[in-house]
């Protein structure tokens, strides 16, 4: 599967927005965001052979509700997703960052194919400087779901720059694999926001996954014997007016 990796690329390039809590203003807001990762990693696993990935996407936001469309190219192989999304923002407390939506995905490369996915996530902003989080993704196609729940813990070095560490640890139930149900990886790293402009901003990460019993038992049966875990990195540039 490799679904849920423009949700990933999207919290990312906002991710010093999201967890200072932002309130955007009312009106419609517009937003571009380009990136490059170095390898193609979601669910915990590799999903090209070589090389990594270009990213893009496009949003406008009015009030709660953001549409999006994004799209993945393969920078070594022939490899190009695009997602197609709306989600909405629920208001239920003041500490409680919560967001609900639905993404149509398209895949063109060896072989074609698509998804529907409904997707949630909540993240408690109580405490500035630990930040909990549990997104829920189900995928019509394989019929499962995947959970994540992560602590991110933000730092505002300068007016400009922050930093975060995080962790995170997901769970598979039919989504990545059919035959196996449970922990799936533990991913630990570090993101960094820097603040060009008001309305433009460049953000970069270095993440180590460590693949837990879901990844090396469909690495068993596909006789596979090396490393399942992986080191990958990614800069982006994300700009809203």
């Amino acid at each position: 599967m490799k679904t849920n990796f423009i949700l990933l690329f999207l919290s990312l390039i906002s991710v010093s927005a999201m967890l200072s809590n932002q309130v955007h203003a009312e009106g419609v807001e517009f937003g571009i965001d380009l990136g490059w990762d170095s390898k193609y990693i979601s669910e915990g696993r590799n999903n090209l052979a070589d090389g990594g990935v270009y990213l893009g996407a496009a949003s406008v936001s009015s009030g709660d509700f953001t549409s999006y469309a994004a799209v993945v190219r393969g920078d070594s192989e022939h490899y190009t997703e695009w997602n197609f999304g709306l989600e909405y923002a629920l208001n239920l407390h003041d500490n409680l960052e919560t967001i609900v939506g639905y993404q149509r995905l398209e895949f063109y490369g060896d072989e074609r194919g698509s998804d529907n996915e409904f997707f949630a996530e909540i993240a408690y902003t109580g405490v500035d400087w630990l930040i909990p989080s549990v997104a829920y993704t189900y995928a019509t196609e394989a019929g499962g779901y995947f959970v994540e729940v992560s602590l991110h813990s933000p730092w505002q070095l300068t007016e400009q720059f922050s930093i975060t560490p995080y962790i995170t640890q997901g769970f598979d139930f039919q989504y990545a694999t059919e035959e196996h149900d449970g922990a799936n990886h533990f991913q630990m790293g570090v993101e960094a926001s820097y603040a060009l402009s008001s309305n433009m901003a460049i953000s970069a990460h270095f993440s180590h996954v460590i693949a837990m019993a879901d990844i090396k038992k469909e690495a068993e049966m596909d006789g596979y014997t090396g490393s399942l875990d992986e080191s990958y990195g990614g800069i982006y540039l994300s700009w809203s007016f």
